[in-house]
């Protein structure tokens, strides 16, 4: 069992009991930052034997981390990513004892996975079936790929200016994807809300216990590749800081462990035009002011980095450490020598880490005889816009520019957001008595529509998708509707989606009394009532909003 022992907030002291996806806030003086506490002296022993028959991934880890039986759960396997010495890009600075963590070894090619991993292993072991999270790109397609297997529905906010190869891949692993046309602060902002209205589970990035504490075990692989020696310094670009936070929670465990005989320094990358934590460091003050990022790197674009700066603040102090920003031409620069000089392609959003190691050498601010380890993730992975096709996301708009959003923009978001993210999948093989059905909804509500020509493809596009209501046939090729709804019903995650059902020809008594009980109403093809239709169906999805929301 590894469940945290407790809670200990990192500003009074106070302690209190772990509660999975309940806010991280201390209720003494509502800090923030409460770090988990475990066995650590049993975990210590098992460090001390070997840790035999681990796997060699980040469940290696695993008494450290918040879950209450990992052994009992179907983990995804994240983690466990190579540590590479620098051949060409360290040394042509001076340096020998350069290493990269490569991240790009993970599932989806960055160290999100791990958050997700861990995350979505919570979600799962509590229970929880659908959730929502905002992203600059890479968690969002982390969280896509682990929920995915998971089996659970995945909302994904990102803004509009990230990558389209980035909010296709998250599609492609059949995230519902929301393109918001704000920045990134006005994205988590909808997106809170969003989950607020749908009462959906909401992951919180560096405020989030479980998310938080799969970064560490970074550490812990860092540490034991290098035969349980601490380096001098860790290297990370950073957008919103969750990364790094994670990963010195790993160095302060081991530390007081009495495993490492000190903490690394702390070197905090960010692009020159989106740096507010840089900003502040460099002027000596504990909070960062927000900023409106101007950028190309939009991986890197958190404009308001929050109380995490003040925690990455407050480490550099303890361990030391700096904050410098590099150029996007600086970047791109790194990028090429990377590729050159390593074999290692590289999203812009790594090169920025080796930018900024680069600057810091230059300026002597890193000593050429230290160790260094420098965080390396992430690639874009394109994706064949055929295998999508048209309804991979929804649009969002909130601002042109970067500017706030007025309030009213808003909620008028929020509210078409409320239509358009309501999701109806009709069945039917017969192609013009779907699109009738369609043109019907369409023409009173903006509703997405999904479209199976059998029951077979219907029960896959329900399992995958979860529509907030079916429309099926009951005469069609394969499973017929009455063994598509049994299906459904049999089915955890989909028994709970109304079924509507629109024969053509008539039903039996005992036809309906085969149905009774599993669906909302039956119309009947050819004399369908148009108006009737329409309210019933707009009717049952609008009671399963109200149930949902008063859950």
């Amino acid at each position: 069992m590894a469940t945290p022992t407790y809670l200990q907030c990192a500003i009074c002291g106070e302690q209190q009991p772990y509660v999975p996806f309940e806010p991280a806030i201390c209720k003494q003086c509502q800090s923030q930052w409460l770090e988990a506490n475990y066995d650590y002296e049993a975990f210590k022993r098992e460090i001390l034997r070997g840790i035999p028959n681990r796997p060699m991934n980040m469940w290696r880890y695993q008494d450290v981390l918040p879950l209450d039986n990992p052994a009992a759960l179907d983990l995804y396997p994240a983690g466990g990513t190579p540590l590479w010495l620098s051949h060409r890009f360290a040394p042509d600075l001076g340096h020998g004892t350069v290493y990269i963590k490569d991240e790009r070894y993970g599932p989806t090619s960055s160290f999100k996975d791990r958050q997700a991993a861990v995350a979505v292993a919570a979600m799962n072991e509590n229970g929880i079936r659908e959730a929502v999270i905002a992203s600059t790109g890479n968690a969002a397609v982390a969280y896509a790929a682990a929920c995915a297997r998971a089996g659970i529905k995945l909302w994904v906010f990102m803004t509009s200016l990230v990558p389209q190869e980035k909010l296709r891949e998250a599609a492609l692993f059949g995230a519902e994807v929301i393109r918001v046309s704000g920045n990134y602060d006005q994205t988590k902002q909808i997106a809170a809300q969003f989950a607020q209205r749908k009462n959906l589970l909401l992951d919180r990035g560096a405020s989030s216990i479980p998310a938080r504490e799969s970064m560490k075990t970074i550490a812990y692989e860092i540490v034991e590749n290098l035969g349980w020696r601490a380096p001098d310094w860790y290297i990370q670009a950073v957008s919103g800081g969750l990364g790094p936070l994670g990963v010195y929670q790993g160095f302060k465990e081991m530390y007081a462990m009495g495993l490492i005989n000190k903490v690394p320094k702390l070197a905090v990358i960010q692009s020159d035009g989106c740096a507010p934590m840089v900003k502040a460091f460099k002027a000596g003050k504990d909070v960062a002011e927000p900023v409106i990022p101007d950028t190309r790197i939009i991986i890197l674009s958190t404009g308001d980095p929050g109380k995490a700066y003040t925690y990455l603040w407050n480490l550099a102090q303890k361990y030391g450490g700096v904050m410098e920003s590099v150029s996007d031409l600086e970047a791109y620069n790194a990028m090429k020598a990377l590729a050159k000089g390593e074999g290692m392609a590289v999203e812009p959003a790594t090169a920025v880490a080796f930018a900024g190691f680069e600057k810091l050498s230059k300026n002597g601010v890193i000593n050429k005889e230290d160790l260094v380890v420098i965080n390396c993730t992430g690639h874009t992975f394109p994706v064949e816009k055929h295998v999508l096709g048209d309804q991979w996301a929804v649009d969002v708009h909130l601002s042109k520019d970067q500017s706030p959003a007025p309030r009213e923009g808003l909620q008028a978001a929020l509210e078409h957001l409320d239509e358009t993210t309501t999701s109806v999948l009709l069945i039917d093989d017969n192609e013009d008595d779907a699109l009738l059905i369609r043109r019907l909804l369409e023409g009173r509500k903006n509703y997405r529509m999904y479209h199976a020509k059998d029951g077979w493809e219907g029960l896959s596009i329900a399992r995958q998708k979860l529509p907030d209501l079916i429309v099926s046939d009951l005469t069609m090729p394969g499973i017929d509707g009455f063994g598509l709804v049994e299906e459904l019903k049999l089915d955890p995650r989909t028994k709970h989606i109304p079924v509507v059902v629109v024969s053509a020809k008539d039903i039996t008594a005992d036809e309906r009394k085969r149905l009774n009980g599993h669906i909302e109403a039956v119309y009947q093809k050819g004399s369908l009532p148009t108006r009737k239709f329409v309210d019933q169906v707009i009717h049952v999805i609008e009671d399963k909003m109200d149930d949902r929301n008063k859950s």
